[in-house]
């Protein structure tokens, strides 16, 4: 598989920010719907609130995700994106009665450097739904955070 040889010798580091992008099969517009792009939603607060990441910016769109996040000291990346993957696909098939790949296999991943501007990147993410015109301010689009706010 092309994404497993990417990622050999990439070793996470807990605590280390990472500036995550994962999309849907397909590029498909699942998260369209609101329930399901809640599902995600729900899901990254649950790894957040279990110390696995923590969360600082994302925002997800109709066809993917942008998470901006520290490791937490107890999961390699990987093994956080499965359970993202893996839980949001059955609560999202589930609530939309459909079955089938929900994500794309892999991700990418960006490890942010020290001298990279951390608040600029949140505002990236943060500002994808206005620069995909699906909303003209950041504030009309339901489906992001930030930790600055």
């Amino acid at each position: 598989m092309v994404y497993a040889h990417l990622r050999q010798g990439r070793v996470p580091l807990p605590g280390q920010l990472y500036f995550l992008t994962t999309t849907t099969d397909r590029r498909r517009p699942l998260f369209e719907d609101f329930a399901s792009a809640r599902f995600v939603i729900t899901e990254m607060r649950r790894l957040h609130d279990c110390g696995l990441v923590s969360s600082l910016a994302w925002v997800v769109m109709p066809d993917h995700l942008h998470w901006l996040l520290a490791l937490g000291h107890s999961h390699s990346l990987a093994i956080v994106v499965k359970l993202l993957k893996g839980r949001t696909a059955v609560a999202a098939n589930r609530g939309a009665r459909r079955h089938g790949a929900v994500w794309q296999q892999g991700y990418f991943e960006h490890a942010v450097r020290q001298d990279e501007d951390v608040a600029s990147i949140a505002r990236y993410i943060v500002a994808n739904p206005v620069r995909r015109r699906i909303v003209s301010r950041v504030a009309d689009y339901p489906h992001w955070d930030a930790a600055w706010l």
